[in-house]
């Protein structure tokens, strides 16, 4: 996460579709950039679902996790979301600061300390919950047969793009100006 993408970022503002008249080049021959306009635009779907509740993919992610996992360190958060060590801080803040988790200290390691959900951040889950399983059940539902299979080909995308940044043997080459 970088600091324009904070957790405190208003939701996108545009859809991200084709702009009829303007040449996009190479752009809309490019996965990535056909997968940033359905990221947008299901952000913006998301964050119109959740607004009374002014909480992101991000925070509801993290609600989520905490909730499954209780005791969560900060750190592991942080991974499994993909947050550095300051996203995970201040999405952590923020949660504390809601009232909705709260840090207790880890048994037997009076260093550490694990993540709760409080009784206001389960009850604000549940009804998080119900509303963005209803989101998506909308979202796969419109795309008919072709839900469940592109969902399975996005995770395997992920997979494949997180093998190729990790692979010693993949590095970028710099281009000579």
């Amino acid at each position: 996460m970088s600091k324009t993408d904070s957790l405190d970022a208003p939701p996108p503002e545009g859809l991200m579709l084709p702009v009829p008249g303007v040449d996009y080049g190479l752009l809309d021959g490019l996965l990535g950039y056909a997968l940033r306009r359905a990221q947008n635009a299901l952000y913006l779907d998301f964050y119109r679902t959740t607004a009374a509740w002014d909480v992101s993919p991000q925070r509801f992610a993290a609600l989520v996790l905490i909730a499954r996992n209780p005791g969560l360190r900060q750190g592991l958060l942080g991974q499994a979301m993909g947050l550095h060590r300051s996203g995970a801080l201040r999405l952590t803040d923020w949660l504390t600061a809601q009232g909705w988790a709260e840090r207790r200290d880890a048994p037997g390691d009076a260093r550490a300390w694990g993540l709760y959900l409080t009784p206001a951040g389960r009850r604000r889950l549940a009804r998080l919950e119900a509303a963005v399983a209803e989101h998506d059940r909308a979202l796969v539902a419109a795309l008919g047969d072709q839900g469940a299979a592109l969902k399975a080909g996005l995770e395997r995308l992920a997979w494949v793009a997180t093998a190729r940044s990790t692979d010693p043997h993949n590095k970028p080459r710099r281009q000579k100006p």
